[in-house]
Order: C-alpha cells, then structure tokens, then sequence
C-alpha cells in the first residue's frame, strides 16, 4: 500500500491506542517496523494479525493479491529483527518465517476465520508468505501516567472480547480453529494480567494505601472468580466437536464479570494511581 494510505491510519493508531476507523475498522491491527533491506532506514506499515498465543503474533505477506511479495517481507528477510505496537505496548519482536506443514496450517485457519485470505492467495500465483513476530523485549504501556496505563490495557481486553463476541455470532454451526485460538489467547492475557496485579501492583497499593486493603481484597476475590471462568472457557473450547452455541454463553459470563470487574477497578485505582 503506498505512503499516503498507511500515514493517516499509522497516525490514527498512535493516537487511540491502536483503534482506527476505515478500511481497517473492527480489524486486529499492529503496526510493524521493519528496518529497509537496501535503505537501512525504519518502515513502518499497518497490518493485520492473527492471535497466536501470548508470545507471538501472526501476519500475512498478502499485499492485496499483487504478483509481488510487500516490502516489509523482504526487509524482515534481510533482518528478521523488527518493532510491533499493537496500540498498549511497543516491543521488539524476532521474524520467523513458517514453513511447509506449519505454514499451511496456520493459512487454512487463518482463510477459515477470514475468506478474504483465500480470496488473496487465488489472486496471484505466489505463495502468500506467513511471519510468526515473536516478543523478544518490551516495555510498559505507551501511556502517559499510571492510571492512564491501566485504562489503557483494560481498553484493549474489552475491544478483544468484543470482536470475539462477533466472530461467535458469525461463526456458522461450526467453532474454527482461529476463534479458538483468539480465546485462548485472551484467557493467557488475563491470566498474565491479573498475575502482575496480584504480585505487584496491589501490594504496592496495599503498603502505600493501607486503608484500600478491602478494595484490593474485593479486586483479588474478583481475580478468582474471572479464572475460574478463564478456566471454564478453556475447557469448553478444548473439547472435540464443540459448537459456537455451547461456547458462546461461557464468553457472556466472561465478559460481564470482567466488565463489572475493570469498571470497579478503574474507578477505586485509577484516581491513587495518578494522584
């Protein structure tokens, strides 16, 4: 895509925290910038992605069907080393390209989940290239405070939540392998999340405030109550043959908790965390 499409839309995503209205509205989008094979200079285009677990992301070299492969493949070919944001947090990431079996695999789930994908590949004779951007180092959230931070994160799980509620309604009478991918890879995030807010975060908050005490008890009793429905989650979709309709009901549990349980959050932490 040229410059003057990417621009406007790498200048949306920085400042809404990786939300963008358009051609790429509703779309899991990162930002990636590799460095220019003959330039040497950063290049930074817009794409979209596939969930993949908590350690990687995935991308597609579809480059709207064209005969030839996007520039940002051949820079990561010449140095696999490149920078993500997915609008909460900016990390370098190590580029492997798959391969074979692996490389089939994850573009069947991917035109299974998207037929746009398909609709790419029958477009040119090439093979569209699949890169796994797995985290190398990072960062804290790209925010301007500590409350800021927290807002921001808890932004980003209720918009993945919300296109997963979509993908379930769309879903069809089968549960594809990519919608349970994106499952999982939300139950890992919170997981990971609330993990950091129960080591560090509220005992800080706990030894600075010590009058938040109950608040941080309610916010940990919460924490264990949003597991045990992660962990419900998990199970379901793990079953062989399981439909969307079985599953979807365990994702509205899941959402409503974990939205009565950021808003609270938000409002009894947000103001100490900037004060």
């Amino acid at each position: 895509m040229p410059n003057d499409f990417n621009l406007p839309v790498i200048e949306e995503f920085r400042a809404n925290g990786g939300r963008v209205g358009g051609y790429f509205e509703g779309a899991r989008l990162i930002l990636l910038t590799t460095t220019g094979a003959r330039s040497g200079e950063p290049h930074t285009v817009p794409l979209a992605y596939l969930p993949d677990g908590g350690e990687r992301v995935l991308v597609i070299g579809s480059a709207g069907g064209s005969p030839r492969h996007p520039a940002w493949y051949h820079n990561l070919l010449a140095n696999p080393r490149a920078t993500v944001e997915d609008g909460v947090f900016t990390y370098e990431a190590e580029a492997t390209v798959l391969s074979g079996a692996e490389r089939d695999r994850v573009f069947a789930r991917a035109a299974e989940a998207d037929e746009g994908w398909r609709n790419y590949q029958s477009m040119t004779t090439r093979v569209l290239p699949v890169v796994a951007l797995e985290t190398v180092s990072g960062g804290p959230p790209n925010a301007s405070s500590p409350g800021a931070a927290l807002k921001l994160v808890h932004d980003a799980f209720r918009r993945e939540l919300s296109l997963i509620r979509k993908e379930f309604a769309d879903s069809g009478a089968s549960l594809g392998v990519q919608l349970r991918m994106n499952c999982l890879t939300l139950c890992q995030g919170l997981r990971n999340h609330h993990t950091g807010e129960d080591t560090a975060l509220f005992p800080y908050l706990v030894d600075r405030y010590p009058e938040l005490a109950p608040t941080i008890d309610r916010l940990s009793g919460e924490h264990e109550k949003i597991a045990a429905l992660v962990a419900q989650l998990q199970a379901v979709i793990s079953a062989e043959g399981v439909e969307p309709a079985t599953v979807q009901p365990e994702v509205e549990r899941l959402t409503e908790e974990l939205e009565r349980h950021l808003a609270y959050e938000e409002t009894q932490l947000i103001p100490l965390l900037d004060s």
